[in-house]
C-alpha cells in the first residue's frame, strides 16, 4: 500500500498555519482581546489549569479586559498568574473581578512584539518543511517498493513542493499582517 497521502500532508500543514494564527492572536497590539490570556495557566486546587477553566474573561471596553473568577478563593492565584505571565499587564482586583487595563505600547515593546511575530512565523515554516520532508520520504518509500515509477515520483514531489510553497506563503502573509498591525497601532 502506498505511503504518500496528499490529504494528510495538507491537513498537517494547515494545522501549522492554525497554530501560527493562535500564536499571533496572543500577541498584544494595544487593543483588548481575550486571546491575550489564552496561554495563562493558574495553579488552583493542587493543579495547573487554563485561566478559562477557573474564570470568565470578557472585554467590557476597547482597552480593558475583565476576569470574573468563579471561586473567590482563586482570586489571588489568578492575579499572580496574570502578573507572572510576562504580558506587561497590571491586574487590579475589584471584588470578585480582576480588571486588566491595556496600556499603550512603547516603541521598544512594538519592536519586541514584531520580533516575536517573526519567531512564530519561522516556527510555523519549520513545521511545514518537516511535513514536506515526511511527504518526500513517503514518496521515496513508494518508489523503492516499486509502487510508483520515476515519472510519478517527480510529479508527486513537484506537487508536495507546490503545497509547501503555498503554505509558507500563507504563513508569511499572516506574520506580515500582524507585524504591520503591531507597528502601526
Amino acid at each position: 500500500m502506498a505511503e504518500y497521502n496528499k490529504s494528510d500532508l495538507e491537513k498537517r500543514m494547515k494545522a501549522s498555519i492554525e497554530a501560527l494564527k493562535h500564536d499571533l492572536s496572543g500577541l498584544r497590539t494595544g487593543r483588548a482581546n481575550t486571546a491575550l490570556l489564552d496561554s495563562i495557566t493558574v495553579e488552583v486546587y493542587g493543579a495547573k489549569m487554563p485561566l478559562n477553566q477557573v474564570a470568565t474573561v470578557s472585554v467590557p471596553e476597547p482597552r480593558m479586559l475583565s476576569i470574573q473568577v468563579w471561586d473567590k478563593g482563586n482570586i489571588q492565584p489568578v492575579e499572580k498568574a496574570v502578573r507572572s505571565a510576562g504580558l506587561g499587564l497590571n491586574p487590579m482586583v475589584d471584588g470578585p473581578n480582576i480588571r486588566l487595563p491595556i496600556p499603550d505600547l512603547t516603541e521598544e515593546r512594538r519592536k519586541e512584539l514584531a520580533k516575536m511575530t517573526g519567531q512564530f512565523a519561522e516556527k510555523s515554516r519549520i513545521a511545514i518543511r518537516n511535513v514536506r520532508r515526511d511527504g518526500m520520504d513517503d514518496i521515496k518509500a513508494d518508489e523503492n517498493k516499486k509502487e510508483i515509477g520515476e515519472d510519478d515520483k517527480k510529479r508527486l514531489e513537484t506537487e508536495v513542493q507546490k503545497l509547501t510553497d503555498d503554505m509558507i506563503a500563507e504563513a508569511d502573509k499572516l506574520a506580515s499582517a500582524k507585524e504591520q498591525e503591531i507597528l502601526t497601532q
